[in-house]
């Protein structure tokens, strides 16, 4: 505390934003060091946030250059990007475009430094979107528009008078301490919505929408076809839906209520749940129970599927092991714990409570 008080008389914000963050950060990568060895998926530790020191320290005998991006150029700072860029197969068409893209992921790198002392029970570094600005990466992966259904309001289907169509309050006493629908084979492989390399070939559907306006879509269309007959591409095209190809036709969809033990028995009972929360720690997430200290519940910005939901995930804030969501994403399976996001349960984390909805089917 003492050196954070010091840089606070003595340095500007940026360097006040990274210190206080890395002052902050070092209980939580104590702890994560251990938490580490009992996650499935790889530390990128040449790439991890611990990075960020380093690159300020050589700025202060770095000469300034005409533009603040410029000015990283030759740094650490720099080969981390070059990094980055090979992991990840990105390049860009001039050098204008590279210098910008550089300044932007050493913003992001502070950024990742700041969500991993906010999220000390999750681990935070460079992802995939480390060269996008938050405006960039929150209008092409963040795909929830529009925010029908916030806030308690119900959006039913065709038939208002079925009884699927209203809330039903469940029995939640004999309820699974865990609980997983990938185990039982009813989760297809995790896909990427949105390449960016491929944005052209995007449709108004990369814009975003909401799962109820999908739901009233298969409901207007008579149903939707199995996977093997009808594969997603994520590109754009004329539409090739057969009628007579129909697996699973959608009766109806209600939204469940906001009490994550409804949202755990209707998980169980009824199948995987489309939820909406706010992602805003989603765009640094590697892996671990993401258990932000602050996350704005009412800002629901992307759409994702509950598919289970875990007992034992470990947390900092919370003294131990305490229970968690599992949550299918739509980034890529290079993206998170294999394309999948645990966030903590039982606190509406996110707003992941606010909008969830089910559908009931009937198979042709």
């Amino acid at each position: 505390m003492h050196t954070a008080t010091k840089m606070m008389m003595t340095s500007g914000g940026l360097m006040l934003t990274c210190t206080l963050a890395i002052t902050l950060l070092s209980c939580a990568l104590i702890s994560s060091t251990t938490f580490q060895h009992e996650t499935q998926y790889p530390v990128q530790d040449p790439l991890m946030i611990r990075q960020v020191t380093d690159n300020h320290h050589h700025h202060r005998h770095h000469p300034r250059r005409s533009s603040a991006n410029h000015r990283l150029l030759g740094t650490t700072t720099e080969l981390h990007f070059k990094s980055f860029m090979e992991e990840y197969e990105k390049s860009y068409s001039t050098h204008e475009e590279y210098v910008h893209r550089l300044g932007i992921f050493a913003k992001n790198l502070i950024k990742a430094a700041e969500h991993q002392a906010m999220d000390p029970s999750a681990i935070h570094g460079v992802t995939q979107f480390s060269d996008l600005t938050e405006e960039e990466f929150e209008a092409t992966y963040m795909g929830l528009k529009g925010g029908a259904g916030v806030g308690g309001t119900t959006q039913l289907g065709k038939d208002d008078g079925d009884e699927s169509a209203a809330e039903v309050m469940m029995d939640v006493s004999d309820l699974p301490e865990s609980f997983d629908w990938r185990e039982k084979g009813a989760v297809t492989e995790v896909k990427t919505q949105c390449d960016l390399k491929e944005k052209d070939d995007c449709d108004d559907g990369c814009s975003g929408g909401l799962m109820t306006t999908a739901f009233n879509y298969l409901i207007e269309a008579g149903g939707i076809e199995e996977e093997v007959t009808y594969p997603y591409t994520g590109k754009r095209g004329e539409c090739k839906f057969n009628p007579e190809k129909v697996a699973v036709k959608v009766r109806n969809f209600t939204k469940i209520p906001v009490d994550e033990s409804q949202i755990a028995a209707n998980v169980v009972h009824n199948g995987p749940l489309a939820i909406g929360l706010n992602a805003v720690f989603m765009q640094t997430y590697i892996g671990g129970v993401s258990c932000p200290l602050i996350c704005d519940k009412k800002r629901i910005n992307h759409g994702v599927l509950l598919v289970g939901y875990g007992s034992r995930g470990f947390s900092i804030l919370r003294l131990g092991y305490k229970p968690y969501w599992i949550i299918k994403n739509s980034w890529g399976k290079r993206w998170g714990e294999h394309g999948y996001y645990r966030l903590c349960r039982g606190h509406n984390m996110c707003g992941m409570s606010t909008m969830v909805s089910a559908v009931v089917t009937q198979t042709s």
